[in-house]
């Protein structure tokens, strides 16, 4: 198997996502507000991979976390092919249904987005060779700054009755999982 399976992993579970929402007997908006959500949750696991790899080796080096940790970057340009696929869902969903999208979501998602793409096309050889310090600070704000925009989503919506489970259980994942790099920090 090639060592780049996870991004194409990323890829084929956000267009199937997409195209499981596109499914549904609902209207032609509701099917493009599902795919927004559910290309979004494939993502968060994705992500969630990326964001723990490194610290899960440093805690607990075992043969499946040390595979991780060397295919950490084709998890994170999984998760931004996904996510790249929940652009998509997110923008179609906005336009059918004729809302503007809310200023801060904009604001804080596009910076994001920014961010993911500058550290999805840095994420080789030479882009750490270009970017000297300056690759570890784009990465590291940048990873820490999409386990905000998921923090804060998955938090707030969690005092919403028809998400609370879901919601919660996604918090404490993120939660988790910064629990889990600041006990690496601390170890080293």
């Amino acid at each position: 198997m090639p060592k780049s399976w996870p991004a194409w992993l990323g890829l084929l579970l956000g267009l199937a996502a997409l195209a499981a929402a596109l499914q549904l007997p609902a209207s032609e908006v509701e099917q493009w507000r599902h795919a927004a959500r559910w290309t979004a949750r494939c993502g968060f696991f994705l992500f969630l991979i990326a964001y723990s790899a490194r610290p899960l080796s440093q805690l607990a080096p075992t043969t499946l976390t040390r595979a991780m940790m060397r295919q950490r970057r084709y998890w994170g340009l999984g998760f931004a092919a996904s996510h790249t696929v929940h652009l998509f869902a997110f923008v179609t969903y906005f336009r059918l249904a004729d809302i503007p999208a809310p200023v801060p979501v904009l604001i804080g998602g596009g910076l994001g987005y920014a961010l993911l793409y500058a550290m999805a096309l840095t994420s080789n050889r030479w882009g750490i060779r270009t970017l000297g310090r300056n690759w570890k600070r784009l990465h590291s704000f940048g990873i820490h700054y999409i386990w905000l925009i998921f923090a804060f989503d998955y938090i707030s919506r969690s005092f919403q009755p028809e998400t609370r489970a879901m919601d919660m259980a996604f918090s404490a994942l993120l939660l988790g999982a910064l629990g889990l790099r600041i006990a690496a920090q601390r170890k080293t």
